[in-house]
């Protein structure tokens, strides 16, 4: 009955050690999901992160749709006026809802808004080509950049002829020989022509100039 009792003893005393060592088990167990719920969390947050990424991605592709083709072509062509043949802002207005360009109003606006172009520079190469590919004085070219045709507002005019390097007894000395050569005016009438406020427009001491190095 001892020894029953002994392995009773001892029984019940290994069953109250098992029951100890439960909890334990119990506690290391119920780390695991915390754990996971972080891992879960801060996947969540990444693809949270990529998609609003994303988003502002699409965000900025779609911004940059909503420019129709047609507006994207006009500035095209407004640019190439600008940059190749020194077109006024209101010149290439007109230019591309003429006829020929075609451009609706709105896209037409569109493009001289959206030049990136200094206006005072361009009507100084505009002046400059007048003067080096036509000889034009400077009163003349003032009135070409000012005229329905060229449409730069007077200001804009004004800086160019006052910017542009020109020699205009040369210039007047060139049409003279035009004058002479193709059209074979006289002295005078070439000097009339020079002065002519419906001509050339050169100041008197020009003319004078050029009259009497014709021949030089």
């Amino acid at each position: 009955m001892i020894g029953i009792a002994g392995c009773t003893a001892i029984m019940a005393n290994s069953g109250s050690g098992d029951g100890d060592a439960d909890p334990v088990s119990s506690e290391t167990t119920t780390a695991a999901p915390a754990e996971e719920e972080a891992t879960t969390e801060e996947v969540a947050a990444e693809e949270e992160a990529t998609t609003e990424e994303a988003t502002t991605e699409e965000e900025a592709a779609a911004a940059e749709g909503d420019v129709p083709a047609e507006y994207t072509s006009a500035l095209n062509s407004a640019e190439s006026y600008a940059d190749v043949m020194h077109m006024s802002k209101q010149a290439i207005y007109d230019q591309l809802t003429s006829e020929y360009d075609q451009f609706s109003e709105e896209a037409a606006q569109y493009a001289v808004d959206n030049l990136d172009v200094d206006w005072n520079e361009n009507a100084v190469r505009a002046a400059e080509s007048y003067s080096e590919n036509l000889h034009m004085s400077k009163q003349g070219i003032y009135d070409q950049l000012t005229s329905e045709f060229d449409q730069w507002t007077e200001e804009q005019a004004q800086y160019a002829i006052d910017n542009i390097e020109a020699d205009w007894n040369a210039n007047a000395l060139e049409s003279a020989k035009v004058y002479r050569d193709e059209l074979e005016m006289s002295p005078e009438a070439i000097r009339d022509q020079l002065t002519s406020e419906y001509g050339d427009k050169f100041t008197q001491e020009e003319a004078d100039y050029a009259v009497e190095n014709l021949d030089g």
